[in-house]
């Protein structure tokens, strides 16, 4: 059965460049390029910005440097520099406290200039030829239509690209994306006898003894958000071959992380010291997807770029994280192949180049991507789909968009020097 349905919608805005998604790449882009001098919307279907690190509830951010050089300078110094601690430049991991970095985002997209819409959600692209002309929004008001010259799609899952008919690549050879966490808030819970370690020694047990109903041996566990008030954030438990591109397959993952959750309290109690009297306090209303679809770009970051030597001449950034694909399926050689592919890491001061033909949609001329949707294989995805990342890619298309809409080019033939020249004037780190 089909519908066919026309409507006139307003075109409420015509600004220079589009962000779509609130996420830390949104964000990044969305502030670079209005700083770069361009005008900016930035849409979130939410009612705040950080996608998974507030939204997801994830309880930390992952290092920001390679154990000598601190990487994601620009926008991502300033938000670990208003937060965290000094770096120690040991790739640390920091943990997050979600309403701060809420208000940070806030005031940093604010004090930017950039006119920000919540609960604004993408419905369509309208196109013509290889250009997007316009995006469809849904919002309280009613559906209405945002006019750009540029657009950066940072929605997570590749949206904006798929509605403007761009390729993609997904998953595994089998269609299979790694699993997604429903990341949780825990109260009672004594930090000074919980380890990372023993959160996980009791797993196989607890499964054999018919407490847990998932196999899972791969336990991030429960980091310490607010220790003054014995409350931990919680990565914890795996949605398995979850489609973020179906909202079934999605409403079934959130339902059964749920039923998993509620398990793992039951492990808590039982197994693991420290925490006979946690209480699981809440689940996030966003899921957090590790992997969906990988738009193609004009380049492809592939694993052999990991260990390369040198740089890319298109060089935006430089990051350092292992290859961090989830086990695929709930069982021992699903876990076994996660431990395989995380051995896959830097060793200090080592890093690897990121192109910017990897942000520059290939089937549009006027289309960016950022954040963990960027053009690249699974295993490069796998590294730099976290969230500093996201900042490094969303910095460079933000900025990169301004410049386009300022000289007027596609993005394909964008001045590179120009923006590797103002990327290292904002404080980014190149090698190029």
């Amino acid at each position: 059965m089909t519908l066919n349905y026309n409507k006139a919608l307003d075109v409420r805005y015509d600004v220079d460049v589009l962000v779509a998604g609130g996420g830390p790449a949104g964000v990044s882009a969305a502030v670079m390029a209005a700083e770069a001098g361009a005008t900016v919307v930035i849409i979130e279907q939410s009612g705040s910005f950080g996608g998974a690190s507030t939204l997801g509830m994830v309880p930390e951010i992952m290092n920001f440097d390679d154990g000598e050089n601190f990487l994601c300078g620009g926008f991502g110094r300033r938000v670990h520099d208003a937060l965290f601690p000094p770096c120690k430049y040991e790739r640390e991991w920091v943990i997050t406290s979600p309403e701060k970095l809420k208000r940070l985002y806030d005031k940093m997209i604010t004090e930017a200039g950039v006119t920000y819409l919540f609960f604004n959600k993408l419905t369509d692209a309208v196109t013509d030829g290889k250009r997007i002309t316009h995006v469809t929004v849904s919002a309280p008001e009613g559906t209405y239509a945002i006019k750009a010259k540029y657009f950066i799609d940072t929605t997570g899952n590749g949206a904006l690209s798929a509605l403007a008919g761009c390729g993609f690549a997904y998953g595994d050879e089998s269609g299979v994306c790694m699993p997604a966490t429903l990341c949780s808030l825990w109260g009672n819970v004594d930090f000074d006898v919980l380890d990372i370690e023993q959160q996980r020694e009791n797993v196989e047990k607890a499964y054999r003894e018919g407490v847990l109903s998932q196999y899972d041996t791969i336990l991030p566990g429960m980091k310490p958000i607010f220790p003054e008030c014995e409350v931990a954030g919680g990565n914890i438990g795996h949605a398995f071959a979850v489609d973020d591109t179906k909202s079934r397959s999605l409403s079934d993952a959130m339902v059964q992380s749920r039923k998993i959750l509620a398990e793992y309290e039951t492990y808590y109690k039982t197994y693991v010291k420290g925490c006979e009297n946690t209480v699981l306090l809440r689940s996030a209303d966003l899921l957090g997807v590790r992997e969906s679809r990988r738009i193609h770009t004009d380049y492809t970051l592939t694993k052999e770029a990991f260990f390369a030597k040198g740089s890319f001449p298109d060089e935006i950034g430089r990051y350092s994280y292992p290859v961090d694909i989830h086990p695929m399926k709930p069982s021992a050689e699903g876990m076994a192949d996660f431990e395989k592919s995380i051995q896959l890491r830097h060793e200090k001061g080592q890093s690897y180049s990121i192109p910017y033909g990897a942000i520059v949609a290939k089937d549009m001329d006027n289309l960016f991507v950022a954040g963990r949707h960027v053009g690249a294989d699974r295993a490069m995805q796998a590294s730099v789909r976290v969230i500093p990342g996201a900042y490094i890619t969303g910095q460079a298309a933000g900025i990169a968009a301004a410049l386009c809409a300022k000289d007027g080019c596609d993005t394909h033939s964008l001045d590179v020097k120009a923006l590797q020249a103002t990327l290292k004037k904002v404080g980014a780190y190149l090698s190029v």
